[in-house]
C-alpha cells in the first residue's frame, strides 16, 4: 500500500494524485506519486530538471495524452472521479483544468478573438454583448485589460512577451476552469514581467487553485502557499521528496535533499 502525502493544510482538495506512475515507453519517467492540493491555494512544483515535474503537471489535465508513447497508471482524482477512467473525455477534462505554458503562445488572431475562441469551443451560449463582458471581465481578471482595451481587434502577437503571457492566462480563464496549471509561466519573462505574473497569480488564487512547475527558487518562496519537491532516483524516475508549507520547506526542510537543492547546492 502507498503512503498518501497529505494536503498539509488538511483539505479541501481541488485534485489528488494516488500512486500515479508515469511511462514514456518502457522508461517511466515519474513513479509513485501521491499528493493533495488545496484549493484556492498556489502549490509550487521544484526540483533538478528532468525529476517529472511537468509531465506530473500535465497529468493533471491529460496533456500526457497527447504523447503517442506515454501511459499513465494510478489515479487522479477529481471531484472523486479518476480522470483516467475508461469513461472520461479528456477534452472534458481540459475544459475544467486550464494551462498556461512556458512560452506566452498566443494565436494569430486578435486579442479579443484570443479569449472568445476558449470560450466558443466550450459551448459558449450567449449573444454578442455577453462575448464582450466576457472577454473583458477575463482580461481584468488577467490584469491586462488596461494595456489592451483600446486595441482589442489588433493581433495578440503584437503585445509585448509579459502582456503576451497574461493574455494567455486571460484566454485559460475564459473558459472559467476551477484549476489552473502553469508550467514555467514567467521562465521567458524580464525580472519585471516576472513580478507582475506572481502578483497576477496570487490575484487569481481567490477564485482558482493554481499549480506551478519553476526553476526559480526565490520564486517559489514568493509565490506558493505549499511546495511540493522532487528528484530523480538513480534510474532517472522522478519522485516525491517533501510536501509542505512554503516557509516550512524553505526554512526548516526535513530533508537533507530538500536543503541541499534550495541553498543550490546540486539542480
Amino acid at each position: 500500500m502507498t503512503t498518501l502525502a497529505h494536503d498539509p493544510s488538511g483539505g479541501p482538495f481541488a485534485i489528488e494524485a494516488q500512486a500515479l506512475n508515469i511511462y514514456y515507453g518502457s522508461f517511466r519517467a515519474v513513479k509513485d506519486i501521491n499528493l493533495r492540493f488545496s484549493t484556492h491555494k498556489i502549490t509550487a512544483l521544484i526540483g533538478p530538471s528532468g525529476c517529472g515535474k511537468s509531465t506530473v503537471l500535465r497529468a493533471f489535465n491529460r496533456m500526457n495524452d497527447l504523447i503517442p508513447i506515454s501511459r499513465t497508471e494510478g489515479t487522479v482524482l477529481f471531484h472523486g472521479k479518476n480522470i483516467y477512467d475508461a469513461d472520461v473525455d479528456p477534452v472534458q477534462v481540459r475544459r475544467r483544468v486550464g494551462m498556461v505554458f512556458q512560452k506566452p503562445n498566443p494565436f494569430p488572431k486578435t486579442i479579443y478573438e484570443n479569449v472568445a475562441w476558449g470560450a466558443r469551443i466550450n459551448g459558449f451560449k450567449g449573444n454578442k454583448a455577453d462575448m464582450d463582458a466576457l472577454v473583458e471581465e477575463s482580461l481584468r481578471d488577467a490584469a491586462v485589460w488596461d494595456d489592451v482595451k483600446d486595441k482589442l481587434f489588433q493581433s495578440g502577437l503584437s503585445l509585448s512577451g509579459g502582456q503576451q503571457q497574461r493574455l494567455c492566462i486571460a484566454r485559460a480563464i475564459a473558459t472559467r476552469p476551477e484549476l489552473i496549471l502553469m508550467d514555467e509561466p514567467a521562465s521567458a519573462l524580464d525580472p519585471i514581467s516576472t513580478l507582475r505574473i506572481e502578483e497576477l497569480i496570487q490575484d487569481l488564487k481567490k477564485n482558482y487553485t493554481i499549480l506551478i512547475v519553476t526553476h526559480n527558487m526565490q520564486q517559489a518562496a514568493r509565490a506558493s502557499d505549499y511546495t511540493a519537491f522532487f528528484n530523480m532516483d538513480t534510474d532517472r524516475a522522478g519522485y516525491l521528496v517533501e510536501y509542505g508549507q512554503t516557509d516550512q520547506v524553505f526554512t526548516s526542510p526535513k530533508s537533507e535533499m530538500t536543503e541541499q537543492y534550495i541553498t543550490g547546492r546540486f539542480g
